[in-house]
């Protein structure tokens, strides 16, 4: 479903690091990849909107269809287009359990909820695209606590800055609660969303 390309040269592709690994790869090299990557042309309006949807949808990385829902539903909301795109894709689990410091990154945080590790107010969740509400609680599944990478999880490995506002997190209970929806300024996606929202409604 997702691109399978290497994190390091998709990063370098998007022009951000896509884990905190990349970091240090996509400084040393911070163009594009490719025997032109230093030269490139001046991209088209086309391009860079495209890039920028791109972008996003690799750091929440989620399927073009998706982006293309999340575009959709946001379309139909109330408020900016670009800003409830991406309240809404924060509000999805895999998001809030990378957000919450559970897991390493957001592709590590797909993969364990896909098998099963979490639980939505004391039910099992499988789904990384099952949308939260406020009040949920979220939480390590007591047969999978014991797990390393819960353990390495559970000591505050995984927290790179401050901690998301619109959760409530005890890490070494590994539980977290959605406290309210978050607001787009709190949302540390590198991203300029009225640019996606523009390559969508094209």
């Amino acid at each position: 479903m997702n691109n399978s390309r290497p994190k390091a040269k998709l990063s370098r592709a998007l022009g951000i690091p896509l884990t905190r690994k990349c970091v240090k790869y996509f400084e040393r090299r911070p163009f594009p990849p490719g025997v032109h990557g230093r030269g490139r042309r001046k991209s088209s309006d086309y391009q860079v909107r495209l890039l920028e949807k791109q972008r996003l949808r690799h750091q929440y990385n989620i399927s073009e269809v998706q982006m293309r829902a999340a575009y959709d539903a946001a379309h139909k909301a109330e408020g900016k287009t670009g800003e409830t795109m991406v309240t809404l894709l924060e509000r999805r689990l895999d998001a809030t359990v990378f957000r919450a410091g559970f897991t390493r990154t957001i592709y590590q945080a797909r993969q364990l909820v896909v098998h099963g590790h979490f639980t939505v107010d004391g039910k099992k969740v499988d789904r990384p695209g099952y949308k939260l509400k406020p009040g949920q609680v979220i939480e390590v599944k007591e047969t999978s606590r014991q797990k390393p990478p819960f353990q390495i999880a559970a000591t505050g490995a995984h927290i790179d800055g401050p901690t998301a506002p619109y959760l409530s997190t005890v890490l070494e209970e590994l539980r977290t609660t959605v406290i309210r929806a978050p607001q787009r300024t709190e949302v540390p996606v590198l991203c300029d969303e009225q640019l996606v929202v523009e390559y969508y409604a094209r």
